[in-house]
């Protein structure tokens, strides 16, 4: 059985992506980002274990929230993260945002990691940098981080350069 340490599950938020969400808050982060808004989610053991079938159950029952992976650091776990994303697009037809400090062109250079990417909808890709801090970024923390439409970048069969690609809103411009 798959089973990923979490720190929280929150349903119904509206900071995480656009709309009702339901985020997954999972432990455990290398990145250490100076600032950061969660820094009990570094340390793995500050987690919880939770299986796969019981957070996708919680998602199943919640009929309109869609699903946010936040941190810590998804890719960390990123074989349970997989696993569950896999179920989402298998057996619900949500959306899932991922909030990752690493960059889109770091992730697709490993299988792991590129799998769970398959299945994910939006990645809010970078560090949290706290000199690029803004408040007024819708889904952000610091104008470093890019909202990128993985539907649409996995899909072309001509693999767009990161700032050409579009987000899924048309009141987001491009990053």
């Amino acid at each position: 059985m798959s089973f990923l340490y979490v720190l929280d599950i929150v349903e119904d938020t509206i900071v995480d992506g656009p709309g009702f969400r339901t985020t997954i808050y999972s432990a455990g982060c290398p990145h250490h980002c100076l600032g950061c808004h969660n820094p009990q989610s570094w340390n793995i053991e500050n987690g919880y274990p939770e299986s796969v079938d019981a957070i996708f159950e919680r998602i199943k029952n919640n009929p309109v929230s869609n699903i946010t992976f936040s941190g810590g650091e998804p890719f960390v776990q990123v074989a349970g993260f997989t696993a569950l994303a896999k179920r989402i697009k298998e057996e619900t037809d949500k959306t899932i945002w991922c909030y990752t400090g690493y960059l889109y062109e770091e992730l697709i250079k490993n299988q792991q990691s590129k799998e769970l990417l398959s299945y994910l909808d939006v990645l809010v890709d970078g560090r949290f940098e706290l000199a690029l801090k803004d408040e007024n970024l819708r889904f952000r923390g610091s104008s470093n981080q890019r909202i990128i439409n993985l539907k649409k970048q996995l899909s072309s069969k001509i693999k767009l350069p990161v700032d050409e690609i579009c987000l899924l809103e048309p009141s987001f411009a491009c990053v």
